[in-house]
């Protein structure tokens, strides 16, 4: 047998079992990975097959038994609020090496979640004054981006209506951030002042045990019409580490 061959065979021979990943769908999610729809997940869950995972997903409430073989959790757009044994067994579940994806749709119902993560979110999604895309405030290119495995390689990114996140402790730190321009409309009245001028995070990352987290204050970016090619690039940059 020639060596090209047998590189070839070693190439193409199948490595270790496909790392698990569930995405929530018990949680009143409305955005999903089984369907193709413009708002739908389809497309992320087709990157992360391509990364090698196993993707599936889980209707039942988070426990150690409902968790016990996935490499990584997905909640993408929940509108319910998680129990507080289901935060325990996710905490659980990452001091033992899982990793946790977490994407805002609207951030109260993750508000418990977050705190127990040493993460809060700003009253109002972000507006930004650079990097605008279509004259939309609420819609931007984010380009303030720090070292993590979750964003390697990644530049830019949009968002497509995001909540500011900020870390409450040194266990948690902002990863991708707005520029120092951006406000949050705290009276509800289309104004900015500007005492409210800021930059806010709009990812935030830290270490829990073996394992951790990121969240993201927007769950629009991983959706299927805004996959252009600077969201897919960081679609198989979150692919890889949620997978490895």
């Amino acid at each position: 047998m020639s060596i090209l061959v047998l590189a070839s065979l070693i190439w193409t021979t199948p490595g270790e079992a496909a790392q698990k990943v569930l995405f929530d769908t018990g949680h009143g999610e409305r955005f999903l990975v089984n369907n193709p729809g413009p708002l739908q997940l389809s497309g992320l869950a087709e990157i992360l097959k391509s990364a090698g995972a196993e993707v599936a997903t889980i209707d039942q409430p988070f426990s150690d038994a409902t968790l016990a073989g996935a490499h990584a959790v997905v909640i993408s757009g929940a509108f319910n609020a998680l129990h507080p044994a289901e935060i325990e067994a996710l905490q659980r579940f990452m001091q033992g090496g899982g990793k946790l994806a977490v994407m805002l749709h609207i951030a109260p119902p993750m508000a418990t979640l977050l705190e127990s993560l040493h993460v809060t979110y700003t009253n109002g999604v972000v507006q930004e004054r650079q990097n605008v895309i279509d004259n939309d405030p609420i819609r931007f290119y984010v380009q303030q981006i720090e070292p993590h495995p979750a964003l390697s390689g990644v530049t830019r990114f949009s968002v497509h209506g995001a909540w500011g996140l900020m870390n409450l402790a040194h266990t948690a730190r902002v990863v991708a951030a707005t520029g120092p321009q951006a406000w949050v409309d705290l009276n509800m009245d289309k104004v900015q002042e500007k005492k409210e001028t800021a930059s806010f995070g709009v990812a935030v990352a830290g270490d829990v045990g073996k394992g951790g987290f990121i969240a993201f204050g927007d769950d629009a970016l991983f959706q299927n019409k805004f996959l252009d090619d600077d969201n897919r690039y960081l679609a198989r940059s979150l692919a890889g580490w949620l997978n490895n």
